[in-house]
């Protein structure tokens, strides 16, 4: 039987996160650029701050979780200075302006992300005419087509297949049963498990006779550390590319249309759809199931709202919600006055019984 109640435990189950440590204070303190009193203490492993003990470190970085400084018996906190009043005895500070930052750090320093174990599978099929780098890691069943260049040092997961001629930068990390056609990938690009990309784009001419396909003949590129969650489908581009820029993380669930143009850092939640031709800026955050209609022009660090139906172009800075989209002030002043109209009503349909 499963006992439920480890789900309660500390994180990094051995058997799926290999660790390393322990580590001293003091080293993880140089890691955050901050100091301790205490640089000597051995920290062993990583924990929330109900469940740490005496040898994990945690940390502290929304204030809603406040409360829980007092009662943790963690050795160590990673926290803004705001909060060190509230460690109890015995739990030493480690100060950052951005606690949730330095978390990652640590995180990472005890279980490191996947590095590649060097070789290729035996059931695995390459293409005598791609050339593959040195340190590449090829999974059971994965397939490599002709003329395909892997950068060294990344991951081909099992049974993915990477069709002919793309190009995929170094240190990338290319997970189980991805299909990856017509793209050019940056260094340290990761794709999760199902993702599709390069596939057609969703183009034909409407004839009178009924569709007429037309030939999608761009590609899709990648920049340096972007990262595409599981399931998620990019087309390639139909006359131009489709171009996810550098640092931009897409989550699970998400489609983009051909012709899309995304810039750095921007950030796509699970669920959401942009349709052909869109340009969105840089740093621009698109909410979970928002929905985009094609040909766009989405300003650099625009939020849109979860489920908002974005219709016209959205300003720099702007944030909008609602389908259709609009202003953020304009859609809760109307949603404030609907609510007076019917708690109006309400009150004169008493008044009148």
């Amino acid at each position: 039987m499963i006992d439920v109640k480890q789900s309660c435990s500390k994180p990094g189950d051995a058997r799926f996160h290999p660790g390393t440590g322990p580590h001293s204070l003091g080293s993880i303190a140089a890691l955050l650029g901050t100091g301790t009193a205490a640089p000597e203490l051995l920290i062993f492993g990583v924990a929330p701050l109900q469940t740490a003990g005496p040898q994990d470190v945690s940390f502290l970085d929304n204030k809603r979780y406040a409360d829980l400084l007092a009662h943790t018996k963690a050795g160590a906190v990673i926290l803004h200075p705001d909060f060190v009043g509230r460690l109890p005895t015995g739990t030493r500070p480690l100060t950052t302006a951005e606690p949730y930052v330095g978390w990652a750090k640590v995180a990472a320093l005890f279980h490191p992300f996947a590095q590649p174990k060097p070789g290729i599978h035996p059931s695995a099929v390459i293409d005598p005419s791609a050339s593959v780098g040195a340190g590449v890691e090829v999974g059971a069943g994965a397939v490599i087509g002709a003329r395909v260049t892997i950068g060294a040092g990344s991951i081909i997961g099992p049974l993915a297949y990477i069709a002919e001629g793309v190009v995929v930068g170094e240190h990338c990390r290319i997970h189980a049963q991805v299909t990856l056609s017509h793209a050019v990938l940056g260094q340290r690009v990761v794709l999760y498990p199902g993702a599709r990309i390069g596939q057609d784009g969703f183009g034909f001419a409407i004839t009178a006779a009924g569709f007429t396909a037309v030939p999608q003949l761009g590609r899709v590129i990648i920049g340096d550390g972007a990262e595409i969650g599981a399931n998620s489908c990019i087309d390639r581009g139909s006359a131009q590319d489709t171009i996810i820029g550098p640092g931009v993380h897409i989550d699970n669930l998400v489609q983009i249309g051909h012709n899309v143009n995304i810039g750095a850092h921007s950030v796509v939640v699970a669920q959401a759809g942009v349709s052909g031709s869109t340009h969105i800026g840089a740093g621009v955050m698109i909410a979970a199931q928002a929905g985009l209609t094609g040909h766009l022009h989405i300003g650099d660090n625009a939020r849109i709202g979860a489920q908002s139906g974005v219709m016209a172009d959205v300003p720099a800075g702007e944030e909008v919600l609602g389908a259709p989209a609009q202003n953020s002030r304009a859609f809760f002043r109307e949603v404030v006055t609907l609510r007076k109209l019917a708690q109006a009503g309400r009150k004169s349909s008493r008044a009148g019984a």
